[in-house]
């Protein structure tokens, strides 16, 4: 089984860590979601009705991704990781998912957040994952909660 850990992290804080502990703990590839346009600390400012976040989520804009995974069609497995924003993915996310070929692919969802859950995180991303069965879930709120949750999913 040849596993991908796949994440964005808005200020290279929590989402990477959790992403670096489970591509560690399950000798996997890692790969960080990259908007083409990075994020200032403004962009990430949700108090601000008229942040860049807040302005793709609501607006449902596509948000342009850098870099590319060739070999996509290697991985059986696929761990998704991003913050929460609104209840869901941030848009970034979705635009990355867009652009491979899901079909058979197993995907595990793990989140960071400083409020709320996991949300309708899954829902959400079911269209961009067409063909894959989204087979887990977790929000990560203590490092020391991943290894468990590994040890179940695969």
């Amino acid at each position: 089984m040849k596993i991908l850990v796949a994440y964005f992290s808005a200020e290279k804080g929590r989402t990477a860590a959790v992403a670096n502990v489970i591509a560690e703990q399950l000798k996997a590839d890692l790969f960080e979601i990259k908007p083409t346009v990075p994020y200032s600390k403004a962009d990430l400012r949700w108090i601000n009705p008229f942040a860049r976040c807040n302005k793709e989520k609501m607006g449902k804009k596509e948000v342009p991704v850098t870099g590319k995974i060739e070999n996509f069609s290697d991985y059986d497995t696929v761990f998704l990781g991003f913050p929460i924003w609104y209840g869901c993915a941030p848009n970034v996310v979705n635009t990355f998912c867009k652009d491979y070929d899901w079909n058979g692919k197993k995907v595990f969802l793990f989140a960071t957040s400083g409020g709320g859950g996991m949300g309708k995180s899954a829902e959400k991303l079911a269209p961009y994952v067409k063909g894959a069965e989204i087979a887990g879930e977790k929000l990560v709120k203590k490092p020391e909660e991943i290894k468990p949750w590994l040890e179940k999913a695969v």
